[in-house]
C-alpha cells in the first residue's frame, strides 16, 4: 500500500512536471509568434510611405513597444497574436510586403482606400484563419489572381474592387464555401464567368442590409454569356454586372428565378433580346438598369407594380412603342412614389407625351428622354415635378413654345432642350431657375431677345443658345455671371449691337459670338478673361482695330476674328500667346507687317487671306516723298503692275487648266470603272440620305449606305460638305490619289458625282464599294464582334496589320505616282466580309516625288494634316507630308490594334502617350499592355499554338510598332521592312498550328 502510494505520488509529480513544461513551451511559442507578427508589421511599414497626414498614421509602430498598442492593430484577448489589421483610409502608398503571410492568426485584413501598388503577394494565401479580406480602392495590379485561394477556407468577405487586376476569375474560387461577399468590380478581369461560381450559395452582403446577397463584377472586361447558374442563386439581392462585354439574352423569367432582387444593374454590355417582363413583377425592387445594350421590342407591362422603385434606366437601346397606348408605360410609373431617376433616352420611342407625366413622383430628380422621336408640345405639367434637377429632352421633334411652367422647377440644375423644333420666345420665367448650372437651347427655331432675367443664374457654368433666330443685343446681365466658366455660345443667331464689356467672365473657357450681326469694336475687357481658351467672333460686322489687350489672355488656344471689318495692324502682342494654336484673321482690312514670333512662326496655323494690305516684315515697298523721284516711281509702278498682271493672268490660266485637266482626268478614270451617277440616283439609293443609312461622319462629309439600281449593288456614298473649308480640295485629292491606284487592300472607288442638289447647292459625292464588316475602330472598341461574341483574335489582328502595311507599301513604292495617305487611323481602315482590311479616305492624301533618298510633298502647303494622336511629331514642326509620316501613323495603329488603347485615351496625360506606355512595358512584361479581350482569347485558344508562343509573337509585333513610331523620322523603319517583320511573326505562328 505504501509502495502504491509512493508510485501514485511520483506519477502525480510527473504529470505536474509535464503540464508545467508544456506551459513553458507554450509561452515560448507564443512569444515567438507575437514577435513574428511584430517583425512582419515592421517590414510592412518599411515599404510604405505617407505624405498627406501629420503625424504619419504609422508613427506608433516602433520596436520598443507592443504591436497590440499600435494604430490599426488588434490582438487576441491575451495579446499573444495579431488578429486584425485595419489600415483603411490611411493614404498609404507602396507595395504590400510578402511578410504579411507570416501573420498566421490574422482574421481580418482591411487595406481599402489607400494607394497600394504592385502585385498582391502569393503569401497572403497563408493566412488560413482569414475571414475578411478587403483590398478595394487601391492600385494593385498584375496578370494573375493569387493562386491557392482554397487555403482561405474561412473567408467570408473578399473585396478586391477598384484596382488594376488583370486576370480571369479563377474556377477554384467556388471552393470558398464560407464566402458571403464577392466584389471584383472595377478591375480588368476578362474571360467568362466560371460556371462553378453558381456553386457558391452563401454570397451574403453583411453591410447595411444584413440579408443582402451580392455579386459585384462591374467595370471589368468580362465576356460571353452570364452562366445560367447565376440566375439560379435565388437568394441574390444585388446583381451588378454593368460595364463589361456580356452578351446573349437576359432570361425573360429572371424575376421569377431571383425573387429577392432589389438591384438589377446590367448597363453597358451587349445584351440582346427583350426587356425581361418578370422584373416588373418584383414588387420590392429598387433599381432596374439596362442602359446601353442592344435590347429591342417594347417596354413590358407591369411597371405600375413597383411602388418602391427608385431608378429605371433603359436608355440607349432599340426600344420602340406600339399602338395608341404605346406611351402608357410612362404614366404607369406614377405608382412608383419613390422614383428619382428615369431614363428612356437614345431609343426609338415616338409620340406625344401625355400631361400625366406631371403625376410622376415628386422625388424625381433626373429625367432623360432625349434622342427619341417625341413630337408635339412639351407638356406643361412637367412644371409640377418640383424635385427635378436634370431635364433632358434634346434631339427630338418637339414643337410649340417653351412652357412658362418650367420656371417653377426651382431645384433644376441642368436643362437640355437642344435639337428640337421649338418656336417662340424664351420665357422670362426661366430666369427663376437660380440653381441652374447648365442650359442648352441650341438648334431650335427660337426668336426674340435673350431674357434679361438670365442674369439671375448665379450658379451657371454653361450656356448654349446657338443656331436659333434670336435678335436684339447681347444682355450685359449674362456677361456679369462670375460662375460662367465653361461655355457661352450665342453663335448662329441674328444678334446685333456692340459687344458689352465681358470683364466679369474671369473663368470662362470658351466664348462664341460668331455668325451674328454684331458691330462696333472688340472690347478690351476680354483681357480679364484669364482662363479663356477659345474666342470666336467671326462673321459679324465688328470694326476698329484688334485690341492689344488680347495679348494678355495667356490661356488662349484659338482666336477667330475672320470676316469682319477690322482695320489697322496686327498687334505684335499676339506673339506672346504661347499656347495659341489657331489664329484666323482672314477677310478683314488689316494692314502693315505680319509679326514673326509666337504663332506667326508657323503660318500654317495663321489665316490671313483677304487682307490685301498685309505684308511680310521688310518686304513692303517704302513710300518715297521726294518729288524728283515721284515720276520715276510712277513709271516703275506701272511697268511692274503690267508685268505682275500678265504673270498672274498666265499663272491663273495655267492653274485653271491644270485643275480642269486634273478633275476631268480623275473623273474620267473613275467613270471608266463604273456608270456615272446623278444626284437623284444617290438620293434614291440612300433613301433621301436618311439617318438610318448613315454609317459614318468624316472630316469633310458623311458616308451613307446606298443601293444603286444599276447593277443592284450595295455601295458606300461619301457626301462632301461643300461649305466646309477644304472639301473641294479633298474631293480632288481623293480622285487624284485613286484614279490610277489598284490594290486589293485599298477601298475601291467606283464613281463620283459632281452636281447640284434640290436646293440648287453644289453637290459632291464619291461612291465606294461597301465593306460589310465596318471599320477597324468598331472592332477595337468592341462595337462589332463575331457571331459568337468574340472580338478579333491574334491571327486576325496580325493579318489586318499586314494588309494595311501592304496597302501603304503599294502607295509609297509601287503606285504610278508615290502617295502619302496622311490620315491613317482605325476609322479609315475597313473590313470586308472575309475580314480583309482595306485602307480608305484619301481626302488628305498628297502625291510624292523623289528627292535624293527622301520623299516630300509636291504641295507647298504646310497645313497640319491628319488626326490627333496619329500625326507624326515632325508635321507639327512644319515638315511636309512624307512616307515616314505614314509609317508613324501605321505604328500608332499597330499599337492600338494590339493594346486596345486609343492614343486619345484619357489615361494618356502629362506627357504619357501610347508609345511611352508600351515602351515602359518592355522593361517589365508586354502582357500588361495587351488588349484584355485578346489576352482572353489567347488563354482560351484550343489550337496547337501554345499561349507563350502567341505572347512572344505579340512582343515582336509591338516591337514593330515601336520601330515605326520613333520621334525622329530618320530612325523609323520603312514600311517594306515592317511588312517583312510582320510576315515573319505570322510565319512563326503558322508553323506551330
Amino acid at each position: 500500500m505504501a509502495l502504491f502510494s509512493h508510485l501514485l505520488l511520483h506519477f502525480a509529480l510527473l504529470m505536474i512536471f509535464i503540464h508545467f513544461n508544456n506551459l513553458l513551451v507554450g509561452v515560448s511559442s507564443t512569444t515567438l509568434s507575437i514577435t513574428t507578427d511584430k517583425e512582419a508589421l515592421i517590414l510592412l511599414k518599411s515599404q510604405l510611405s505617407n505624405n498627406n497626414t501629420s503625424p504619419p498614421p504609422l508613427s506608433s509602430w516602433i520596436h520598443n513597444s507592443s504591436p497590440c498598442n499600435w494604430t490599426g492593430v488588434l490582438c487576441d484577448k491575451h495579446n499573444q497574436r495579431v488578429t486584425s489589421l485595419d489600415l483603411s483610409g490611411f493614404g498609404l502608398s507602396g507595395n504590400l510586403s510578402p511578410y504579411i503571410g507570416n501573420m498566421s492568426s490574422l482574421q481580418s485584413l482591411q487595406l481599402q482606400d489607400n494607394q497600394f501598388t504592385g502585385f498582391i503577394p502569393e503569401q497572403i494565401t497563408n493566412l488560413y484563419n482569414l475571414r475578411v479580406l478587403n483590398m478595394s480602392s487601391n492600385r494593385f495590379e498584375g496578370i494573375m489572381f493569387p493562386s491557392n485561394l482554397t487555403n482561405l477556407d474561412e473567408l467570408q468577405i473578399l473585396d478586391l474592387s477598384s484596382n488594376k487586376i488583370v486576370s480571369r476569375i479563377p474556377e477554384h474560387i467556388s471552393s470558398l464555401k464560407m464566402l458571403q461577399v464577392l466584389k471584383l468590380g472595377k478591375n480588368s478581369f476578362y474571360g467568362t464567368i466560371p460556371q462553378s461560381l453558381g456553386n457558391i450559395s452563401t454570397l451574403k452582403n453583411i453591410s447595411r442590409l444584413h440579408n443582402l446577397i451580392e455579386l459585384d463584377l462591374i467595370l471589368n472586361n468580362l465576356t460571353g454569356t452570364v452562366p445560367p447558374v447565376i440566375y439560379n442563386l435565388s437568394s441574390l439581392v444585388n446583381l451588378p454586372l454593368a460595364s463589361n462585354s456580356f452578351s446573349g439574352e437576359i432570361p425573360y423569367d429572371v424575376g421569377h428565378k431571383l425573387p429577392k432582387l432589389l438591384v438589377f444593374n446590367f448597363c453597358f454590355n451587349k445584351f440582346t433580346g427583350r426587356i425581361p417582363g418578370s422584373l416588373h413583377n418584383l414588387t420590392n425592387i429598387r433599381v432596374i438598369r439596362m442602359a446601353s445594350n442592344h435590347l429591342e421590342g417594347t417596354v413590358p407591362p407591369g411597371l405600375g407594380n413597383l411602388p418602391f422603385l427608385h431608378m429605371y434606366n433603359i436608355g440607349y437601346n432599340r426600344i420602340v412603342n406600339a399602338g395608341v397606348n404605346g406611351l402608357d408605360f410612362i404614366t404607369s410609373l406614377t405608382n412608383s412614389t419613390h422614383l428619382n431617376f428615369l431614363a428612356i433616352d437614345g431609343n426609338m420611342v415616338e409620340g406625344v407625351i401625355s400631361e400625366t407625366i406631371g403625376n410622376l413622383s415628386k422625388e424625381l430628380s433626373i429625367l432623360y428622354m432625349g434622342e427619341n422621336r417625341f413630337n408635339g408640345s412639351i407638356p406643361l405639367s412637367i412644371g409640377r415635378l418640383s424635385g427635378l434637377k436634370l431635364l433632358n429632352l434634346q434631339y427630338n421633334s418637339f414643337s410649340g413654345e417653351i412652357p412658362n411652367e418650367l420656371g417653377q422647377l426651382e431645384e433644376l440644375q441642368e436643362l437640355y432642350l437642344d435639337g428640337n423644333k421649338i418656336t417662340g420666345a424664351i420665357p422670362n420665367s426661366l430666369g427663376n431657375l437660380i440653381n441652374l448650372n447648365k442650359i442648352d437651347l441650341s438648334r431650335n427655331l427660337l426668336v426674340g431677345r435673350i431674357p434679361i432675367s438670365f442674369g439671375n443664374f448665379q450658379n451657371l457654368l454653361y450656356m448654349d443658345l446657338s443656331s436659333n433666330k434670336l435678335n436684339g443685343s447681347i444682355p450685359a446681365e449674362i456677361l456679369n455671371l462670375p460662375t460662367l466658366s465653361n461655355v457661352l455660345n450665342l453663335s448662329m443667331n441674328l444678334l446685333s449691337g456692340p459687344i458689352p464689356q465681358v470683364g466679369k467672365l474671369t473663368t470662362i473657357a470658351s466664348i462664341d459670338f460668331s455668325n451674328n450681326q454684331l458691330y462696333g469694336s472688340i472690347p478690351s475687357s476680354f483681357s480679364s478673361c484669364l482662363s479663356l481658351e477659345k474666342l470666336f467672333l467671326a462673321r459679324n460686322m465688328l470694326s476698329g482695330s484688334i485690341p492689344k489687350a488680347l495679348g494678355e489672355v495667356r490661356a488662349l488656344e484659338t482666336l477667330d476674328l475672320s470676316s469682319n471689318l477690322l482695320t489697322g495692324p496686327i498687334p505684335i502682342e499676339l506673339q506672346s500667346l504661347q499656347v495659341l494654336r489657331l489664329l484666323n484673321l482672314s477677310y478683314n482690312d488689316l494692314e502693315g507687317d505680319i509679326p514673326s514670333g509666337g504663332v506667326f512662326q508657323n503660318l500654317s496655323n495663321v489665316h490671313l487671306e483677304g487682307n490685301k494690305k498685309l505684308c511680310l516684315q521688310f518686304s513692303c515697298v517704302p513710300q518715297v516723298h521726294r518729288r524728283s523721284h515721284v515720276r520715276l516711281y510712277i513709271i516703275i509702278a506701272i511697268v511692274v503692275t503690267l508685268v505682275l498682271c500678265l504673270a498672274i493672268g498666265l499663272l491663273l490660266y495655267m492653274k485653271y487648266s491644270k485643275v480642269k485637266v486634273t478633275a476631268t482626268s480623275a473623273s474620267g478614270q473613275i467613270h471608266r470603272q463604273g456608270p456615272m451617277v446623278s444626284y437623284d440616283e444617290l438620293r434614291l439609293a440612300t433613301e433621301e440620305f436618311s439617318q438610318e443609312n448613315l454609317i459614318g461622319i468624316g472630316s469633310f462629309g458623311s458616308v451613307y449606305k446606298g443601293h444603286l439600281s444599276q447593277g443592284n449593288s450595295t455601295t458606300a456614298v461619301k457626301v462632301l460638305d461643300t461649305l466646309r473649308t477644304g472639301s473641294l480640295k479633298s474631293f480632288f485629292a481623293e480622285c487624284e490619289a485613286m484614279k490610277n491606284s489598284r490594290h486589293r487592300n485599298l477601298v475601291k472607288l467606283i464613281t463620283s458625282c459632281s452636281s447640284v442638289d434640290f436646293r440648287n447647292n453644289d453637290f459632291l459625292a464619291l461612291v465606294y464599294e461597301y465593306l460589310s464588316n465596318g471599320s477597324l475602330e468598331d472592332w477595337i472598341k468592341g462595337r462589332k464582334n463575331h457571331a459568337n461574341g468574340n472580338g478579333l483574335n491574334l491571327m486576325e489582328r496580325l493579318n489586318i496589320a499586314i494588309d494595311v502595311a501592304l496597302a501603304l507599301d503599294y502607295l509609297h513604292n509601287d503606285s504610278e505616282t508615290p502617295i502619302a495617305h496622311c490620315d491613317l487611323k482605325p476609322s479609315n481602315i475597313l473590313l470586308d466580309e472575309d475580314m480583309t482590311a482595306k485602307v480608305g479616305d484619301f481626302g488628305l492624301a498628297r502625291l510624292l516625288i523623289q528627292r535624293s533618298t527622301n520623299q516630300v510633298s509636291i504641295s507647298s502647303t504646310h497645313v497640319l494634316r491628319g488626326s490627333i494622336g496619329y500625326i507624326p511629331p515632325e508635321y507639327g514642326w512644319g515638315e511636309k507630308p512624307s512616307a515616314a509620316g505614314d509609317v508613324y501613323s501605321f505604328g500608332i495603329v499597330l499599337l492600338e490594334l494590339f493594346s486596345g488603347k486609343s492614343p486619345q485615351d484619357d489615361c494618356f496625360t502629362g506627357g504619357l502617350g501610347i508609345t511611352k506606355w508600351v515602351q515602359s512595358a518592355f522593361k517589365n512584361k508586354t502582357v500588361q499592355v495587351i488588349d484584355p479581350q485578346l489576352l482572353s482569347l489567347i488563354s482560351h485558344d484550343d489550337s496547337a499554338t501554345d499561349s507563350n508562343l502567341q505572347l512572344h509573337c505579340v512582343d515582336a509585333i509591338m516591337g514593330v510598332g515601336m520601330s515605326c513610331t520613333a520621334d525622329n523620322p530618320d530612325e523609323r523603319i520603312g514600311i517594306r521592312v515592317a511588312v517583312r517583320q510582320l510576315k515573319a511573326a505570322r510565319d512563326s505562328l503558322l508553323k506551330k498550328i
